[in-house]
């Protein structure tokens, strides 16, 4: 069996693997009584989970040895690593707090990560050779382990926000409480909806003239009906969907149309996926969750939180700050630029500082802080998401 098959089987082992282990974190919510049975069910749980861990460690060896080259230089293989890194730091959280109910939070957030991964190209391919130095390895890893150590005080501050906030009507923060929790579910819908389309075929090519004179026109593929198109594009597929309205001049790149419109294909279909369940629970999702979550201690769920932005911060500075402006003065003779990933990198680092600051200089703690740990992962998701899928730059070749 091929290296790239053995790896794509690891892969998939530490998925399933991650599944199992959500069901059985899920059995600690025990009502009083029986915390020897939630305690027993815990300790099955991690280990699961270690064991999915070390499957995808695992398939990260097997595809760099297949590759010859650290598996972090696109979007699959960042975004694979990205979950694995937030597997890991969960694992050292949970033997500091032994808190299960993290467990239930944080591995659907890495099953999604590992999932929204997977709609991207997975062939092995070289490198360019852009990508051929060490910092590639050095500012790619780092960055990835600070943004997902810090994506576990996302789930701690969403479990004290669920647990605190009062469901009983609806207000500015139960509204945002759903605004975040339908995000997620705008991520389930890129991954249903691409799914759904790849499996049935679906292609649609369109044409753009080129600017340069005598130059043969570009042509966009797109694999989503096309409710977006592009600027001065023209449907050369017959049959497919015309677009609704073209994106405007002002984004550049070829495949901007394509991005948005997947982008707006995600937001519809988890638009759809959070209206269904609204229909089967008959109340908001969080009212649904909080009466499970009665026996969580919220302080010491926001000292998790707290813990985890206290480590994950300087490890993000150094893996998306400092290291990348390291190679940014190598590759393009210039430390800093305006190129829209480096400003966003900027702007995640500015608000966790902010956190720190809010929070050690002015009380910030509780629900505040709580608040401020989810906003703080909703940048680091569109700097993921809509950074990569929509806004052109240097760092488009990931």
């Amino acid at each position: 069996m091929e290296l790239s098959t053995i790896s794509s089987n690891l892969l998939y082992g530490a998925f399933i693997l991650y599944l199992i282990a959500t069901f059985f974190f899920g059995g600690t919510i025990r009502t009083k009584g029986k915390e020897k049975a939630s305690t027993r069910t815990g300790n099955i749980a991690i280990t699961i989970t270690i064991i999915g861990f070390l499957s995808q460690v695992g398939y990260f060896i097997t595809r760099w040895i297949a590759s010859h080259h650290a598996p972090v230089s696109n979007l699959f293989e960042f975004t694979t690593f990205f979950g694995m890194m937030l597997v890991l730091a969960f694992i050292v959280i949970y033997f500091i707090y032994r808190l299960n109910l993290l467990g239930l939070f944080t591995l659907p957030v890495a099953l999604l990560v590992i999932a929204y991964a997977s709609m991207f190209p997975r062939e092995i391919s070289p490198l360019i050779p852009a990508l051929k130095t060490h910092w590639l390895y050095i500012h790619v890893t780092t960055a990835a382990l600070g943004e997902a150590i810090l994506a576990v005080s996302f789930a701690a501050g969403l479990i004290y926000l669920i647990k605190s906030v009062d469901q009983s009507k609806l207000n500015k923060k139960t509204f945002w409480l759903e605004f975040i929790i339908y995000a997620l579910y705008a991520t389930i819908g890129f991954i249903v909806i691409t799914s759904v389309f790849r499996g049935i075929g679906y292609d649609s090519t369109f044409q753009i003239p080129s600017e340069m004179e005598n130059a043969e026109p570009t042509k966009v593929e797109f694999t989503l009906p096309a409710i977006t198109g592009p600027h001065n594009g023209e449907l050369i597929t017959n049959g497919a969907m015309q677009p609704i309205f073209n994106v405007p001049e002002w984004m550049s790149g070829d495949k901007a149309a394509s991005k948005l419109n997947t982008f707006i294909w995600s937001l519809l279909t988890g638009l759809v996926l959070y209206g269904l369940t609204l229909l089967i629970l008959r109340k908001r999702v969080a009212a649904a969750i909080q009466p499970y979550l009665t026996k969580v201690n919220p302080d010491l769920v926001d000292e998790v939180s707290y813990r985890a932005v206290a480590i994950g911060f300087p490890v993000f500075t150094l893996g998306a700050l400092i290291f990348a402006m390291i190679w940014a003065q190598q590759a393009w003779n210039r430390f800093w630029g305006w190129d829209p990933k480096e400003v966003w990198a900027l702007v995640t680092w500015l608000f966790y500082a902010v956190f720190l600051h809010l929070r050690l200089s002015q009380g910030w703690q509780g629900e505040r802080s709580a608040w401020l740990a989810v906003i703080g992962f909703a940048i680091i998701m569109f700097n993921l998401i809509a950074v990569n899928l929509v806004i052109a730059g240097l760092h488009s070749y990931a």
